[in-house]
């Protein structure tokens, strides 16, 4: 893992996916967080909770598959903003993910959002990342 919390969490749950794993269990960070939370609230994922082991503080996330195949529900996950390329958008200039039906998530004022917040409250902000 690297030291990107983002980007190992992003990384974790696409390989997760990829093996069919109900659970998973990332460095816990307010980021990863606050990612997780709307991850849970746009359907991507079943349960997020934290959970401690000795000193260290971890999310367990709770992987959403659908029908009896057991496709994933995120298919695709793209981390756009890097820490050494940052991609700001304004609220008029905010990316649409397949027409609308996948999620933006940015880094507004207000705290982790995603682009039909920000266009609700026309807000700009950092684009972390695409998840459809």
């Amino acid at each position: 893992m690297s030291n990107d919390a983002l980007d190992s969490m992003i990384t974790a749950i696409r390989n997760a996916g990829s093996r069919k794993t109900e659970t998973i269990r990332v460095p816990f960070a307010n980021l990863t967080m606050s990612i997780g939370k709307i991850l849970m609230e746009e359907g991507y994922l079943g349960n997020i909770r934290e959970h401690r082991e000795g000193a260290n503080r971890v999310l367990v996330l709770t992987l959403g598959y659908r029908g009896r195949l057991r496709k994933p529900r995120i298919t695709t996950s793209i981390r756009t903003s890097r820490p050494s390329l940052r991609i700001y958008s304004n609220c008029n200039e905010i990316p649409r993910v397949l027409g609308g039906t996948g999620t933006v998530i940015l880094s507004a004022s207000g705290g982790i959002i995603t682009d039909r917040e920000a266009r609700q409250k026309r807000i700009g902000g950092e684009v972390l990342c695409y998840v459809w």
